[in-house]
């Protein structure tokens, strides 16, 4: 009897077992849906919040910081690819700080795991870093790290990164869940570096066509060339983040550069400096007529680097400003030691700024010509009004008075008559002058004659003194003086007033240009501290050189006074 009563209980409680067990079981699906529906939201809020940066860097950081949310890791990064494809070129961190990055030292450049991503761009999971056969181990003062998750970031089926997640919080491995949260979050990503790319480009864009048209009405309203090359080296060493930027121009018949603009990193370094056609990064680029790139223009064994003038600084790029036989100049941009290389779309956009620059420069010497065209005629019409009219009516006034000075009899009023006469004939001389002076001459450069360049170049050099130097000259220089000759004449003085910036701590400085119509002769004196015996003399070779390859000689001496006095003269053709 007591057993079969014991048998109708058990079967009164089997149904409440099972029903405690399905409310069990159904408690903890609700909760995994409950967690699923959290997730699920989590990741559309992240995903919603990476879309939203426009700021490339920015948007990266943004990444790293919801996947490591998303995934529950301690530790987050980002590695985006370098051009190569096969290593990083930039690493954005969450979960480390300042101090223990100085720590670590410089960012991994996709060795072991981090590397076996780039080779394989699928999602990888590990439990334990250290034990896969691609482990590269960590470098000194890195923190531990031991579960691992990554995946690839695509942006328009290219691989422009990976997201590494180590430290699952709690002890917990990642699991299939996290991997597929992270991949969907990668692919939001891809998005967003996508977009924020397209919006960084246009801002680009933007702003070297404002550069472009900025340099375009600086030209066309009349402005000196200086001030436009000014503006091409500092807008383009803006835009491209670029510590230096140069333009130098060739010199004609020399296979030589001046450097007329520099600014930025050691500017006064290479201001003023005449560099070699191929010595030179800038002389390689305007040979190959192309851009040329150096991923270390400190040590760039195709360079001289003499004088030393990239000291800190790593990356270059040399554009030629205009393209084939319109070449005008190059400008080079260096970036520090240890940044990104300019890409071949970086160097692709500064070469089409350099030619719309040199465009706006082709413009405004166009519309240069034609102003003095108008101005050369209206002189050409002054001097034939000069000599048809003015010298005839006062050569007839001065025989008049000649003549009328027989009849005087009166001895003071005779001489006067006779002075009057001889003020004539020197006006007379005068106007000539005037007209000999008003007629263009075909063979004088462009920028105007030997006399105005000579100016140009010793009020450019006021800056680097800190004072104007005097300038002094005699002789017919626009007509004498040959345009190869006048050549020569202007890159010695650039030179020369550079050393006396750089080296004679001078406040005085005169520039004398004379010619007989046999030789030439320049003259740059100061008052400085004079060249030390044991002193460089690379620069004063240079000058000499010229001089001997003209039949002339260089002289460099002492004053009394202190300073240095510097003589340049060659012969003229006969």
């Amino acid at each position: 009897m007591g057993s079969s009563e014991e048998f109708r209980e058990a079967r009164l409680r089997l149904p409440q077992l099972k029903l405690d067990e399905l409310l069990a079981e159904l408690q903890v699906r609700l909760n995994a849906a409950r967690g699923t529906r959290d997730r699920v939201h989590s990741l559309l809020e992240a995903v919603l919040s990476v879309g939203r940066e426009l700021d490339l860097e920015q948007a990266l950081h943004s990444i790293v910081e919801a996947a490591v949310v998303l995934v529950d890791a301690e530790y987050g990064a980002l590695g985006v690819i370098g051009p190569d494809g096969k290593r990083l070129s930039a690493f954005h961190t969450v979960g480390v700080t300042e101090e223990q990055i100085a720590e670590i030292g410089h960012f991994p450049e996709g060795h072991g795991i981090l590397g076996e991503l780039i080779r394989l761009p699928e999602p990888l999971r590990l439990t334990k870093l250290s034990q896969h056969p691609a482990s590269y181990g960590f470098p000194p003062n890195h923190p531990p790290m031991n579960t691992f998750l990554g995946v690839p970031i695509r942006v328009r089926d290219q691989i422009f990164g990976n997201l590494y997640l180590t430290e699952k919080r709690g002890g917990a491995e990642f699991d299939e869940e996290d991997e597929s949260v992270l991949s969907t979050l990668a692919v939001a990503a891809g998005v967003a570096i996508d977009n924020a790319r397209l919006y960084e480009e246009s801002r680009l864009r933007e702003r070297w066509l404002e550069a472009n048209a900025e340099i375009t009405h600086s030209l066309m309203a009349g402005s000196e060339r200086a001030q436009a090359l000014g503006v091409i080296a500092d807008r383009a060493r803006e835009i491209t983040g670029s510590a230096l930027g140069v333009v130098a121009m060739p010199m004609a018949d020399t296979g030589s550069f001046t450097v007329e603009i520099a600014v930025g990193t050691d500017s006064e370094a290479h201001r003023g400096l005449v560099l070699s056609m191929g010595e030179s990064l800038i002389g390689l680029a305007f040979s190959a007529a192309a851009p040329v790139t150096s991923a270390d223009v400190s040590h760039d064994e195709r360079i001289s680097q003499d004088p030393p003038r990239f000291d800190g600084l790593g990356p270059a790029v040399a554009v030629p400003i205009g393209t084939g036989g319109g070449m005008r100049g190059v400008v080079l941009l260096a970036r520090e030691s240890g940044q990104s290389l300019f890409s071949a779309q970086e160097t692709e956009t500064l070469q089409g700024f350099a030619a719309q620059a040199a465009l706006a420069m082709e413009l405004a010497e166009r519309r240069q010509d034609a102003q003095e065209i108008a101005v050369l005629k209206d002189r050409d019409r002054i001097a034939r009004d000069l000599h048809d009219l003015a010298i005839q009516r006062l050569f007839a006034t001065g025989m008049t008075l000649q003549s009328a000075g027989r009849f005087i009899e009166h001895k003071e009023a005779s001489e006067r008559v006779l002075r009057a006469v001889d003020d004539l004939d020197e006006t007379i001389k005068i106007i000539r002058s005037t007209i000999f002076g008003l007629r263009a001459r075909e063979d004088v450069p462009r920028g105007g004659g030997l006399r105005a360049r000579v100016v140009r170049v010793a009020q450019e050099a006021a800056p680097l003194l800190g004072f104007a130097p005097s300038v002094r000259i005699e002789g017919l220089v626009d007509t004498d003086v040959p345009r190869e000759t006048a050549e020569h004449v202007v890159a010695v003085l650039s030179e020369a007033l550079t050393n006396v910036a750089r080296h004679a701590h001078a406040d005085r400085t005169e520039v004398a240009l004379t010619t007989d119509g046999r030789h030439v002769r320049l003259k740059v004196a100061d008052n400085g501290v004079g060249i030390p015996p044991d002193g460089r003399r690379s620069g004063l070779g240079n000058l000499a050189e010229r001089a001997e390859q003209l039949g002339g000689w260089l002289e460099v001496t002492g004053t009394d006074g202190g300073g240095a006095t510097l003589v340049w003269q060659v012969p003229l053709p006969g």
